[in-house]
């Protein structure tokens, strides 16, 4: 039969593409498995070796175990407690310490002796179990008498070969009328280590020699036993230290015992000696060696037989039909529709057959229908594809959308878990420092650092509602004077006891000049150096934590370098560590806690405050962060006076807080307030400050009297019965009244908010009242002068005060009446708005769980939240009936 060009071509490109890949596998498939041979050895006697350590410090530590309770022996305490009163009690002392020596020597078969030596050495109490009689001394007494070691252990080897093990622990006599603990002595326990003898002689491989060494090169062990008692040479010795360090196993000549070639694998023991396993090197590899050969002979016959093979099934079963088919195919495009194929086997050429003979007979008959449906079939791909297009787009949007979402929702939890941590550690410990130490000389400052972080957590949980920053997707910063020199004492202030808690010695060095104000977000700032100071506390078990401050006139940052003498980092995690929910390791998780956010969330807000955070970082010797802020000064604050140059500058200034002078300033003012007790309660505050109000009891005659009388202010309850405030006060802005309008309200969300601003008031402030917020706002608008500190406190120790909070608290029953009859009647929006006005009153009188359940109940009212309005309403009534 002639050779066609097809199996021509075909055997061309079979014969490289079978043989090439052959030849690269057969090397690849060598190279492994002499590689995986050599692998699977070393690791068979790194492993072998591995467990034979593990079971020897197992031995030892259980014997140092029994050797510490043998030290702490109530019947040794009492033999040593005091002199005897004679000869008899001294003999009845020393034979319950025998007893106790036995009953250890009885459970342990491997101790010989337990020997109780007095520091001079001499042995006040033996016990043998072969009955040799008390060492007269031991050749490593003087070693035990310098060492401060708790426990120690010694090998001694003997004249006959055998090594001896010895534990040795110090008694001391407790006494709490003595600075340091009194040593009586020693207990020395004798083993005879079997299982070091087991080890030894237990081998991964024939002629495997295992050695127990000596750091001075002695061979105590030896599966060979006539090599115990020699000594390898100093260069053997120095080449098993070095692999001991590294921990892998190479081949080395060990002269001393046999001049042939060793696989050597060898780890470090405790106290300092080595365990060594050797193998010869032809015994280890030889089994690879077999494999190889056998790997290349397969190799070879495959190149030569498979490219034959598959040429010639794919000849019988491809080559030949396919000239058929070809045959065919050509006369049917000459226009032959007579053509018909021999019947074939069942398999896919077969049908390829029959398939052709019908596609033959389709031809013949439905030519026409086959091009109308094709123009259909085209119509049809065309609009399925249009479809599919669409779908993928809208697929696509959604993907993003739920991307977007889940970004959003786990950077929203981040900040908000951190930020709210940040100023409960300082409003924790300086509570606990108050409770545990009675008698503080700073607990007015430490009171208020507490109000001061207080607030700062009131900022951030309003923050936290905000829900304008999730859909913006970022976090917004301020920019304001920020006094570096209060910074770092707020800062020391809750560092220091932290750092005193676990014995650290925390230092703050200042590298002058340094400016005395930036232009910053004190709130963020503050919040990077807490976590990234308390994480250099957590991670320090002992040693030092510092923080260095300087100034960079170049780039005019300001620099805080935190170092600290903890775990440090290696290189790995370091690039880890800033990511978000990730920590150094598992093992950091679990020893010290925490979510791994701090230190992403402190690197963003750097760089929102125009720096950074970098890390240099070594295992074991600590970590240093560097935290880098713009300062954005003005050159104003660019002059030499607005640089701190001395250290006696650096003592922090006391917080001066705004307050009316007593004569000021004659203002008009109008408060509209629907609640009768907060406006006494109002009335009475400005009144404090000079100021005589009008009240109004709606917005209606709020808009009535503003419009007749001249007010310079005016203080606007946003929600009251007839007009509520924002009705009010779109009313007056529409009637050409251009003074200032503050919203006063219990809801302080930032939609809400937004809502009064674009309304026309000027501010917003929340109930319950804040003096220091209402001070603020009546001086920026009325430029009062201020007054003296304690008037606020003055005004809740008044008398007027107490009138006013008592006259409150007997209205509370009138108060429980109302809410149970509206609840009964369920009339839930004239309740919805008593228990908002409840919650703004009993805020303003300190009626913390009135303002708390109520405010509760007005949002599950005004959410229909049926299934929480009735645990709110209960739990309102038991704080209404507590407080009246």
């Amino acid at each position: 039969m002639k050779t066609s060009k097809l199996s021509i071509r075909l055997l061309w490109y079979i014969t490289p593409l079978v043989i090439l890949p052959l030849l690269f596998l057969g090397g690849f498939t060598l190279t492994n498995v002499t590689n995986s041979t050599k692998k699977q050895a070393e690791l068979i006697v790194s492993r072998f070796v591995e467990q034979q350590q593990q079971k020897i410090f197992n031995y030892i530590d259980s014997f140092h175990s029994i050797t510490r309770l043998l030290s702490t022996s109530p019947v040794l305490a009492d033999f040593l407690a005091r002199e005897p009163e004679s000869k008899n009690q001294y003999i009845e002392r020393l034979g319950e310490l025998m007893n106790v020596f036995a009953s250890y020597s009885e459970a342990y078969p491997d101790i010989v002796s337990i020997n109780y030596v007095a520091p001079d050495g001499k042995s006040d109490a033996f016990y043998s179990s072969q009955l040799t009689p008390a060492p007269k001394s031991y050749p490593f007494f003087d070693q035990v008498l310098q060492s401060s070691l708790r426990q120690q252990q010694f090998m001694i080897s003997k004249e006959d070969g055998s090594t001896s093990l010895y534990f040795v622990h110090p008694i001391y006599n407790i006494d709490y009328y003595l600075k340091q603990p009194q040593q009586l002595g020693f207990i020395v326990v004798h083993v005879e280590p079997p299982i070091l003898n087991a080890s030894i002689l237990e081998a991964p491989f024939n002629n495997t020699l295992n050695l127990f060494l000596t750091t001075k090169g002695q061979i105590l062990f030896s599966s060979d036993y006539d090599l115990r008692g020699s000594y390898l040479s100093e260069y053997e010795l120095e080449q098993i230290k070095s692999l001991a360090d590294y921990g892998k196993l190479a081949s080395i000549e060990l002269s001393s015992i046999d001049k042939e070639e060793r696989i050597i694998y060898a780890v470090q023991m405790t106290d300092g000696d080595y365990f060594i396993s050797t193998t010869p090197k032809d015994l280890l590899y030889q089994s690879g060696k077999a494999i190889s050969l056998i790997t290349a002979l397969i190799v070879i016959i495959s190149v030569i037989s498979l490219p034959i093979l598959i040429y010639i099934v794919v000849r019988n079963l491809l080559l030949t039909p396919v000239e058929l088919l070809g045959a065919a195919s050509h006369r049917v495009g000459d226009g032959d529709l007579s053509v018909y194929l021999p019947a074939h086997t069942n398999d896919e050429v077969g049908v390829l057959f029959n398939d052709f003979n019908h596609m033959v007979n389709q031809i013949r008959h439905y030519q026409d229908e086959l091009e109308e449906y094709k123009h259909h079939l085209e119509e049809k791909v065309e609009s399925r594809t249009k479809a599919l297009e669409a779908m993928n787009s809208k697929l696509e949007v959604a993907i993003a959308q739920a991307e977007q979402a889940n970004q959003l929702k786990s950077r929203f939890l981040a900040n908000m878990s951190h930020e709210i941590r940040t100023p409960l550690t300082a409003i924790m410990g300086f509570t606990e420092q108050l409770l545990h130490n009675k008698d503080a000389v700073n607990d007015e400052q430490h009171l208020s650092t507490i109000l001061r972080n207080s607030k700062h957590l009131l900022e951030l949980i309003n923050n936290i509602l905000d829900l304008s920053k999730i859909e913006a997707e970022k976090l917004a910063v301020e920019r304001g004077p920020c006094s570096v020199v209060q910074l770092i004492h707020d800062i020391d202030s809750i560092i220091r006891p932290l750092a005193n808690e676990k014995q650290l010695a925390f230092n703050i060095n200042y590298k002058l000049p340094i400016p005395k104000i930036i232009n910053s977000d004190t709130t963020r700032l503050k919040q990077i150096l807490i976590n990234i100071a308390s994480n250099a506390v957590k991670f320090t078990e002992k040693g030092s934590i510092s923080i260095d401050i300087s100034y960079n006139s170049e780039k005019q940052h300001l620099q805080f370098a935190i170092q600290d003498t903890g775990i440090g980092m290696s290189e790995r995690e370091v690039e880890r560590v800033f990511k978000p929910f990730e920590q150094a390791d598992a093992t950091t998780t679990r020893r010290f806690g925490g979510t791994g956010l701090g230190l992403c969330i402190s690197k963003n807000l750097a760089q929102l405050l125009g720096g950074d955070v970098q890390l240099i970082s070594e295992p074991v010797k600590g970590s240093c962060f560097t935290v880098q802020v713009a300062a954005h000064l003005n050159a104003e604050q660019l002059k030499y006076e607005a640089f701190i140059h001395s250290y006696e500058q650096l003592s922090p200034s006391k917080d001066v807080q705004l307050s009316f002078a007593a004569n000021s300033f004659d203002a008009n003012i109008l408060v509209a307030e629907d609640n009768p007790d907060n406006q006494l309660l109002i009335k009475l505050l400005l009144q404090t400050w000079g100021l005589e109000p009008d009240i109004a009891k709606n917005g209606a005659e709020a808009v009535e009297m503003a419009l007749v009388n001249d007010y310079q202010l005016i203080i606007m309850d946003m929600q009251m019965p007839v007009m509520g405030g924002l009705e009010a006060t779109q009313m007056l802005r529409h009637a050409a009244y251009d003074g200032p309008i503050i919203a006063l309200t219990a809801n302080v969300m930032k939609t809400d908010v937004d809502t009064y601003i674009e309304a026309g008031c000027d501010e917003a402030l929340a109930k319950p009242i804040d003096k220091d917020a209402l001070e603020q706002v009546l001086v920026s608008y009325l430029h009062i002068e201020k007054d003296s500190q304690n008037k606020w406190e003055n005004l809740l120790k008044s008398e007027k005060f107490q009138q006013i909070n008592d006259n409150y608290r007997s209205k509370l029953p009138d108060y429980l009446s109302q809410v149970v009859q509206l609840y009964r009647a369920k009339e839930w929006e004239a309740l919805r708005s008593l228990a908002h006005s409840l919650k703004g009153s009993a805020g303003c009188f300190s009626f913390e769980a009135i303002h708390k359940t109520a405010g509760q109940l007005e949002n599950a009212l005004r959410s229909n939240q049926t299934e929480q309005v009735e645990q709110c309403y209960d739990a309102l009534i038991n704080a209404l009936e507590e407080a009246s």
